[in-house]
């Protein structure tokens, strides 16, 4: 499966599909406590992992899900990692994991009562949502944040989480067809657009 990677400058809303954006100044909130914002980052990235091993366990007799997602497990781990050490280099500590509101409004969207198959639908793409967002924050990091080095460390996630959102994308679509998985995936787009129209933007939170 062809993977699509977004380029920097030239990724924004419209190719995510988000409909409501985040608003540039959450930037300044996120840097008035690095030490919060980099722990919330580190947890996000070890949870995209673990997601990734979940499905593979719940599906393994999908060999095209098997093969994409084996990679992305090592390289979230990889990232989680990453974070971690800048953590260190700016003598900060990583914190306790928090409750991901976010997170848990989009899961509580997904249809129940439904097949093992139809599941899988749901699964890939909350996936998607999640880095499509994560994307678009990383990437409002990358232009605004003041620090010039956190910039271009944050613009290395921009750009792998735009491959990862393409990545459940085409797999749902692979599965389910285009017509099928872009009906549900406009859903959940718009459902996504009042989670975040109702949450209060928090600088210590990646979404």
């Amino acid at each position: 499966m062809a993977r699509i990677y977004l380029c920097g400058m030239e990724l924004h809303n419209t190719k995510l599909g988000l409909q409501l954006p985040t608003d540039p100044r959450w930037v300044n909130l996120a840097e008035m406590d690095l030490a919060e914002i980099l722990t919330d980052h580190a947890y996000c990235e070890q949870k995209a992992a673990t997601s990734c091993i979940s499905l593979i366990q719940a599906y393994p007799d999908r060999p095209e899900l098997v093969e994409e997602l084996a990679p992305i497990v090592t390289e979230e781990w990889g990232h989680f990692r990453l974070v971690l050490a800048e953590l260190k280099k700016r003598d900060l500590k990583l914190g306790r994991q928090r409750k991901d509101e976010y997170v848990n409004q989009l899961l509580a969207y997904q249809r129940k009562g439904i097949s093992r198959e139809e599941a899988l639908l749901e699964r890939l793409l909350v996936c998607a949502l999640i880095e499509a967002r994560s994307c678009e924050r990383f990437r409002l990091l990358s232009l605004h944040c003041s620090d010039e080095a956190l910039r271009k460390w944050y613009h290395q996630f921009m750009v792998a989480e735009a491959g990862h959102y393409r990545m459940f994308i085409e797999l749902a679509e692979l599965y389910f067809g285009k017509e099928k998985t872009r009906a549900r995936w406009k859903e959940y787009l718009l459902h996504e657009a009042g989670i975040m129209q109702q949450l209060v933007p928090r600088g210590d939170r990646m979404h």
